[in-house]
């Protein structure tokens, strides 16, 4: 075992890794808040009238499922991690199974939510009248990219040209056609990243089910780790598909999540060794 050394204190590697561990789950905390902050501002100028009561999973879908999916981790650390097997039963076991049940039920909303955008973005209109006559009578945005609306003035509305515009079915938001089509591939791009995230914590909760069973073999761990592989393969495509198309909070907020449930994976790749290890020390 290697060891570093901080101020004469020597601090061995699996110190090191939970203080970067513990730093990752900080940071998707503090998304938790910048997703809020844009999801806000979004709202602001897709829900002109206000976000009503049963659109507010649409309007704030990703500070939503973001939060969700942090709680969600806690969970995953505790159980693979911080507490002992012994500790993981009776009220523990199913307060942990409440709070993840609620995660989960949020999460599945989340991803009804993303789905819905998706066909609400598909509803785009020809919009017949003039760009600028728009923007005079005011009240309408103009959409440049994902999550970036600005209002529609006389100003900016000569950027769009003589070019074909779209307006946005039940909105007074309009962009051009190539704007659209991107944003469109984003929300695409949402719904798969959130399909594979749901299949993938399917089959991290049914390898920790059957650790607590003691029933987590290396065979059947080796065909989760194939699953795992190809989940995490698509939503590593996902997150450089938005490094270059997205904005850079859902590349870094993506790239964190990867890094974090590498982290649960490496929890649940030490706690099935030592189980695995432990008839061996008691027969020896």
């Amino acid at each position: 075992m290697s060891d570093a050394t901080t101020a004469g204190i020597p601090i061995d590697r699996y110190t090191l890794f939970r203080v970067f561990k513990y730093t990752v789950y900080l940071l998707l905390v503090f998304n938790v808040g910048a997703f809020f902050l844009e999801n806000h501002a979004v709202a602001a100028a897709v829900f002109a009238d206000g976000v009503q009561p049963g659109r507010v999973i649409e309007a704030y879908n990703d500070s939503i499922d973001t939060l969700a999916w942090v709680i969600l981790l806690l969970v995953f650390e505790l159980e693979t991690f911080v507490l002992p097997d012994h500790k993981l039963r009776g009220g523990v076991k199913w307060s942990l199974n409440a709070i993840s049940a609620v995660c989960y039920l949020f999460i599945v909303y989340s991803f009804y939510g993303y789905v819905v955008e998706m066909i609400s973005l598909g509803q785009l209109l020809p919009n017949l009248q003039p760009v600028c006559e728009l923007a005079a009578q005011g009240g309408w945005s103009l959409v440049q990219g994902a999550d970036d609306y600005v209002a529609l003035t006389t100003a900016n509305c000569a950027a769009l040209g003589s070019g074909e515009t779209l307006r946005l079915a039940g909105a007074q938001v309009l962009g051009s056609v190539d704007s659209w089509h991107s944003i469109q591939r984003l929300a695409w791009t949402d719904v798969i990243n959130a399909g594979a995230w749901l299949l993938l914590v399917a089959v991290l909760a049914f390898d920790v089910w059957l650790q607590l069973r003691h029933e987590l073999s290396n065979r059947i761990m080796h065909y989760s780790r194939m699953i795992k592989a190809s989940l995490y393969f698509t939503l590593l495509l996902c997150a450089l598909y938005w490094g270059i198309s997205g904005t850079f909070l859902d590349f870094w907020d993506a790239f964190l999540w990867l890094v974090a449930f590498f982290c649960i994976e490496m929890n649940l790749f030490q706690w099935q060794a030592e189980t695995g290890a432990e008839p061996a020390v008691q027969t020896g």
